[in-house]
């Protein structure tokens, strides 16, 4: 089936526009400026962050929701065809995806300021705008503290055949095998990955790992520290007998994932899409960040994450620069080994 252009969208989109606002007697609202915003990230945290912006701004936004790998392959099919002005991702391989593909333009050199340089890449075309912490969640009753691995590469030990949990389709936990294989190479990731084929019990979620740690079917699961948190926050009911170990000490475990947020080179509407990723990072949308239900961090300057949450100064993550973390190598280093 053929697609419809850019500039088709774009048409019935504005005729939709006039229409509804014919149709409430606000014509002159027909000029307003909406952009289409393809979103892997979560549906409620992206929501509160852009509260206000469009009250602000006048542009209007327009969501497609959908995974990671499915969003940014969509684009990547689409190229300059594309009806995307504004690309979120819940994990930067994803983003990375359309960097190496030459579909995203420089950000405003402003907005990369709002954040630290560790929280976006090198590139300059795209800038985190939240972080997660990869974590060992355990349950205390069966894995004692003292006995908690120094590292997550310990995991691939044959001593924790049975015990431990991984989500491996999911793109979290492809999100930490990219930063192993950052940090380590390719030779120890792959043992890592054979170590953890062996060994790991595999689920479709992180909610299940944690689950399964918290109800003793497994010891510890590798997942990110914020489905804990939020546990706790609301009832408990899924990790009231769970605990957190982070690693620390620059270990690949104590990685910190990024979500991105990019405009795409092909958006006819540059200064409007440029504008929503300065709000992302800008200490606005971040207090908000900080303040809502996600529990994840927030990585604009000067803001501090929820309380609850250790600090992010405090983690001991590994120096990883998120443009260059490898999907494809990724997926298939996973095949090669069984995981996927």
């Amino acid at each position: 089936m053929t697609r419809p252009g850019r500039a088709t969208a774009a048409a019935l989109t504005a005729l939709a526009l006039a229409g509804a606002l014919t149709a409430c007697g606000d014509a002159g609202a027909s000029d307003a400026e909406t952009l289409t915003v393809y979103s892997a990230q979560h549906e409620s945290l992206v929501r509160t962050m852009v509260e206000g912006f469009t009250d602000e701004t006048g542009i209007e936004l327009e969501f497609r929701d959908g995974s990671d790998a499915e969003l940014a392959n969509q684009v990547v099919q689409e190229g300059d065809a594309s009806p995307a002005d504004v690309f979120l991702t819940e994990n930067s391989p994803s983003i990375d995806v359309l960097d190496r593909e030459g579909l995203l333009a420089p950000l405003d050199q402003a907005t990369l300021d709002q954040v630290g340089p560790q929280f976006r890449p090198a590139s300059g075309t795209w800038t985190g705008f939240a972080a997660r912490s990869t974590v060992l969640v355990y349950n205390p009753a069966q894995l004692p503290e003292a006995e908690l691995p120094a590292s997550i590469l310990d995991l691939a030990d044959p001593a924790w055949q049975g015990r431990i949990g991984i989500a491996a389709g999911g793109a979290d936990f492809q999100a930490i095998v990219a930063a192993v294989l950052a940090l380590r190479g390719e030779d120890a990731t792959r043992a890592w990955l054979q170590g953890l084929e062996r060994n790991a019990n595999v689920y479709q979620s992180n909610t299940a790992v944690m689950v399964a740690a918290d109800e003793g079917e497994i010891d510890a699961g590798i997942m990110y520290h914020y489905y804990w948190y939020r546990d706790q926050a609301e009832n408990g009911l899924k990790g009231d007998d769970a605990a957190l170990h982070f690693f620390g000490n620059g270990d690949p475990g104590a990685f910190l994932s990024v979500s991105g947020a990019g405009v795409l080179a092909s958006s006819d509407q540059q200064d409007a899409a440029q504008q929503l990723v300065a709000w992302l990072t800008g200490p606005d949308a971040q207090q908000r960040l900080a303040e809502s239900s996600a529990l994840e961090y927030a990585v604009g300057t000067g803001v501090a994450s929820a309380e609850a949450l250790p600090p992010l100064d405090t983690l001991g993550a590994p120096a990883v620069d998120p443009g260059s973390l490898d999907q494809d190598r990724v997926t298939g280093l996973m095949q090669e080994v069984g995981l996927l």
